[in-house]
């Protein structure tokens, strides 16, 4: 058999209708669930900033890898304080009704300060500051993989961050086809709060970057060629998480696993394999295998 019948038996095997993407479907803080809108649908109230598709970002320039594509204002903010649990929803298909696809790449989250109310705040020229990053949970399976199986982003806000209304902009990367420049896909959602309290926390002027401009499509973490050779030793695009965040300059290191506000632990189902996604069934990542012909 060649490898192009291999390769045809197996695209018959994994029909492209499947749904590839996704976006937020909902978040609870601290207890209180607050939904979202169905992207390019009927636009209710919500905190959550409203996309066009569930289509990702593609291109690090791309103007949509502020807040997802084509995001619009919401009209909501909701309370949080400093401490508050955050459980973020990430669903898959054009109207949420199946689970995250992706299983390759990191979770990372960041917030940048609204001047004046968020609901109104223009975040193209934002400064955003990381909280949180996470990588792999064990050798060859992501965080992101516990997705796959309806667990949420579990997030904590910082415990000593000042009062304000914020922007929270959670991020999925899916490294699935980051093996080209070009490759990867963002899913950056972005979500309205008012923080209260009266902590004192800020980021540093070098712990900010705006969106696009935080990412190159060439650097380290986003192009990522030997994705599938393991070992797989990842390294976080952008910024490091705040220094103030863990009250240390030492606090997070942009390379390794990541251990900042993990996501639920809950073991997930076995994958179909560790060179292909079930999602990406044009299996752009089988020529690294060699196939011998028949003879």
């Amino acid at each position: 058999m060649t490898t192009f019948n291999i390769l045809f038996f197996l695209l018959l095997l994994f029909p492209t209708s499947v749904f590839p993407h996704g976006f937020v479907g909902s978040v609870t803080i601290d207890g209180t669930t607050y939904q979202g809108n169905i992207p390019g649908g009927t636009t209710n109230p919500s905190i959550i900033r409203q996309i066009s598709t569930i289509d990702p970002v593609k291109g690090a320039t791309n103007p949509s890898l502020n807040c997802g594509m084509n995001a619009t204002l919401a009209s909501d903010v909701a309370n949080a304080n400093p401490g508050s649990q955050m459980l973020i929803y990430w669903v898959g298909g054009s109207t949420g009704d199946s689970n995250w696809p992706h299983n390759v790449g990191p979770i990372m989250h960041y917030m940048t300060k609204c001047s004046g109310s968020c609901s109104s705040f223009d975040s193209t020229s934002a400064e955003w500051f990381k909280i949180s990053e996470l990588g792999l949970e064990t050798s060859d399976t992501w965080y992101q993989a516990n997705l796959d199986v309806e667990q949420p982003a579990n997030l904590t806000i910082p415990s000593n961050i000042e009062p304000g209304e914020y922007l929270l902009r959670s991020e999925l990367i899916a490294l699935q086809l980051a093996v080209s420049v070009g490759g990867a896909e963002f899913y950056p959602a972005c979500i309205q709060l008012n923080i209260g309290d009266s902590g004192t926390g800020a980021p540093q002027s070098n712990e900010v970057c705006q969106f696009p401009g935080c990412y190159t499509d060439t650097e380290a973490g986003i192009y990522t060629p030997n994705i599938y050779n393991p070992p797989i030793n990842y390294t976080f695009p952008g910024p490091p998480v705040a220094a103030f965040v863990n009250g240390s300059s030492d606090s997070a290191s942009n390379s390794g696993s990541g251990t900042e506000n993990p996501v639920a632990t809950t073991s997930p189902a076995p994958s179909t394999g560790t060179y292909f996604s079930l999602f990406y069934p044009t299996l752009v990542f089988l020529p690294l295998y060699t196939f011998p012909h028949a003879t």
